[in-house]
């Protein structure tokens, strides 16, 4: 009742800043749809959803075998350091693979044959000591940042990049960009978020860290540097695109001509990529929108 009664509330203060600010660019279905994205910070990262995502058959199996492992250990290790976990969330995360599993089992997709995990392979998504990562901006990089639940949920669609999340004991949240320089604004966004941080809402701050390619994250970019695009993905991969040419031009590295040609603005500046509907935005074209 609580996250329902803040999304509400929340919904209204962006649907009025955003018609404030940017109803000359978009509509009111448009401005809608932005508010629901900002108001839905404040709810819990377990809220039921849907998604579309093929895989095989054999993959779901050794899914289902990886989260079977971490239940089993997870709970072996509650009990053991109970004081290093934030019980609510495990428990809540146990749970939804627990009910994952068992929806596999329904529609007969399991196979005992496939569920054996002699290598004891874990899910790659848990990472641990994230902090102590070393950055690497090469033909390869690696490299860490804090985002939200909501963006990295985003980032996972982009399969050829790896991804580890941590958790922070010390609890922070993302402040959409409109409202960061109202002091009253951003206050009440704390207070509401700390309100329903036990909940692990979708605004928390986790630790993340990327790592891949060159070429997959020039890819990464002709995706997420878009005026289209959910904003505080696109901010964070501008941040690491940014950091990653200023890295390559320290080494005198022989991509940094090419990295350059990414750094002027949207995909649309982009020399190889061609932009089949222009959003006639500027402020989306110059990444300096706050919607």
């Amino acid at each position: 009742d609580k996250e329902v009664e803040l999304y509400n509330e929340w919904m209204e203060i962006y649907e009025n800043l955003f018609n404030k600010s940017y109803g000359y660019i978009y509509d009111e279905k448009k401005i809608k749809k932005l508010a629901q994205e900002n108001a839905r910070y404040l709810v819990t990262t377990f809220i039921p959803t849907q998604m579309i995502y093929t895989t095989s058959v054999r993959q779901l199996n050794y899914l289902a075998s990886f989260m079977k492992k971490y239940i089993r250990d997870k709970r072996i290790d509650m009990v053991i350091n109970s004081n290093n976990y934030d019980l609510n969330f495990e428990k809540k995360l146990i749970k939804a693979m627990e009910e994952f599993i068992d929806e596999l089992k329904r529609v007969n997709i399991l196979d005992e044959r496939l569920m054996h995990n002699e290598k004891y392979r874990s899910l790659s998504l848990f990472g641990n000591n994230l902090e102590t990562t070393n950055e690497i901006f090469d033909d390869i990089y690696q490299t860490t940042y804090k985002t939200s639940f909501a963006s990295l949920a985003q980032a996972q669609r982009h399969r050829t990049i790896n991804y580890q999340m941590e958790r922070t004991n010390n609890k922070e949240f993302f402040v959409p960009p409109i409202i960061r320089f109202d002091k009253d604004l951003t206050k009440k966004w704390y207070d509401d978020m700390n309100s329903v941080k036990a909940n692990a809402p979708q605004g928390e701050l986790v630790l993340v860290k990327e790592s891949g390619t060159y070429e997959n994250f020039i890819l990464k970019c002709k995706e997420r540097l878009c005026s289209a695009a959910q904003l505080e993905i696109m901010l964070q991969t501008r941040e690491t695109l940014l950091k990653y040419r200023d890295a390559l031009e320290i080494q005198k590295h022989y991509r940094i001509e090419d990295i350059e040609k990414y750094t002027k603005g949207a995909r649309c500046t982009f020399g190889d990529f061609k932009c089949t509907e222009d959003c006639h935005f500027k402020e989306g074209k110059t990444l300096t929108r706050k919607i």
